[in-house]
């Protein structure tokens, strides 16, 4: 019995693509994570310093 294997078929490669820029949902969502981690940060810094956000960069 002779069997002849066949190389494997390559298998196209998907389109990839292009890493987006500007307004996408995705950036949208990673700014807002960080505007709402900045915000806890800023409410944190208040209260353990006594001090307004103003008064702590000496606007005030």
């Amino acid at each position: 019995m002779t069997s002849q294997t066949t190389p494997p078929e390559p298998t196209p490669k998907g389109v990839q693509p292009e890493p987006a820029f500007g307004w996408t949902p995705y950036a949208e969502l990673i700014n807002g994570r960080f505007a709402m981690i900045g915000f806890v940060a800023l409410l944190i810094l208040e209260f353990f310093t006594h001090q307004d956000f103003f008064t702590w960069l000496g606007l005030r």
